[in-house]
This record gives C-alpha cells, structure tokens and sequence, in this order.
C-alpha cells in the first residue's frame, strides 16, 4: 500500500511517499521500520501506544489501534502535529 509520510519524518525515508505492506496498522509500520531503521519508534511509544501526536488515516477513517485492519488498495496518511509558542 502507499503510505504518506509527514515531512518531520522525511528524514527517514527521503521522499513524501513509500511503499509498504501489512494487514493490520502494526504489521505496516513493523515493515516501514525493516525499511526505515528508526521510523516506528517516532509513532509508537516503548509500550505499544500509539504517540498522541501522531495520527493514522486510512479509508476515511483515523486507525487508533496498532491492530487496526487495513486495505492494501487504500493509501494510509501519517499525519504529525507540530506545536511551539
């Protein structure tokens, strides 16, 4: 599936957009971080929570759950907040 990747973290991967695959929201960012050394641990906490300024988009709908199912067809947009003052 393609999955957008937000600029924060176009360091990793070197362009807006990728290729991965996976039937669940964890099984695509397990196989984006074989790809990417380094990405998932941006999006998901040493626990397994999903960070809270991440959010996942896939079919119109946020995923909150790493074991989200997803279509391959369907992109999945990573979206990251950014905050300052």
């Amino acid at each position: 599936m393609k999955v957008l990747i937000p600029s924060a973290l176009q360091s990793y991967t070197g362009k807006a957009w990728v290729e991965a695959e996976g039937a669940t929201l964890g099984d695509v960012l397990a196989g984006l971080d074989r790809q990417y050394p380094g990405i998932r641990f941006r999006m998901v906490d040493e626990q397994g929570t999903i960070r809270r300024h991440i959010r996942f988009f896939h079919c119109d709908q946020m995923a909150r759950e790493l074991s989200h199912p997803l279509d391959s067809v369907r992109p999945l947009l990573i979206v990251q907040a950014l905050s300052g003052g």
